[in-house]
């Protein structure tokens, strides 16, 4: 009554056990932009439907997703490869799409962020609600960068997690993932900044997480330091210090990636400004 769909890029390390935590479904497709590892052999091994096709940009491949992909479900289970589905979460899912009385058409899930071993709980990095269940002809993007969700119904919100191990393939991936994730956001920066794009009553929404949460992620273009801004607000105000060494290491090095997103705005906006060298 639930497909699965699973993006992968060379996930050798975490697909077998992200497939196995949904093998209460019959369809589980994997959508490869090209592993150049194990990951679409250990798929296959697994009878995951293997499509591959080369990534241009989040926007156009979830887009393919959802919309050049049959499945045999009207509903899809969409999580990423270094997600891990607990028993109970897979039950509630099976439960709301069978009651036939919800006006539903997506479900947002939280998840528990695992690092060193342990559960993230504070830093303000818990609850994030992240769209994961969804009939797929009801779903859409409005940007490449930072994607963001639009559905045509009511979105629904479901009470178990999914577990998070963004880490698994070391400290040198997450990096070289988020050196990538910067150069779109200091693209976004630059494009709030210039369309003063603040929704400055959203910080205010205590009921619309969602809502505050972008607001903030707006405010943050706009603080001076924002490097170190960020390490305060997750270590201190949100109490990050309560997740020990885990917590310290892992406020650091978002500090570190808000602070890469400022210097490579600044890298765009001195190239924008540099007069172009006419040929002789």
């Amino acid at each position: 009554m639930i497909s699965v769909l699973i993006l992968t890029l060379n996930e050798e390390v975490n697909i077998r056990r992200c497939i196995e935590s949904v093998s209460w479904s019959d369809d589980i497709v994997v959508l490869d932009s090209g592993s150049t590892d194990r990951t679409v052999e250990i798929a296959r091994e697994m009878g995951a439907r293997v499509v591959v096709r080369p990534f241009d940009n989040e926007r156009d491949h979830r887009t393919f997703s959802l919309q050049r992909i049959t499945y045999k479900y009207p509903w899809v289970y969409n999580p990423d490869a270094d997600e891990v589905t607990p028993p109970e979460l897979g039950e509630e899912m099976r439960s709301v799409v069978q009651d036939t009385g919800r006006g539903e058409v997506a479900y947002r899930v939280r998840y528990k962020n695992m690092f060193m071993g342990k559960w993230l709980r504070h830093g303000g990095v818990y609850p994030i609600w992240i769209m994961r269940l969804f009939r797929p002809e009801k779903i859409r993007f409005n940007r490449r960068i930072n994607l963001e969700y639009v559905c045509d119904g009511s979105v629904g919100f479901l009470r178990n997690h999914f577990l998070h191990y963004s880490f698994n393939k070391g400290i040198t991936a997450w990096m070289d993932k988020h050196n990538r994730y910067s150069t779109d956001e200091a693209v976004e920066t630059l494009h709030d900044l210039r369309n003063n794009e603040m929704d400055w009553r959203g910080l205010w929404q205590r009921k619309d997480s969602l809502r505050r949460r972008k607001a903030m992620k707006q405010l943050s273009f706009r603080l001076p330091m924002r490097g170190l801004a960020r390490f305060v607000y997750m270590y201190v105000f949100r109490m990050g210090v309560l997740d020990g060494r885990p917590g310290l290491t892992y406020c650091l090095l978002v500090s570190f990636y808000e602070y890469l997103i400022v210097l490579k705005a600044r890298e765009i906006l001195h190239r924008e400004k540099k007069p172009a060298v006419r040929a002789a």
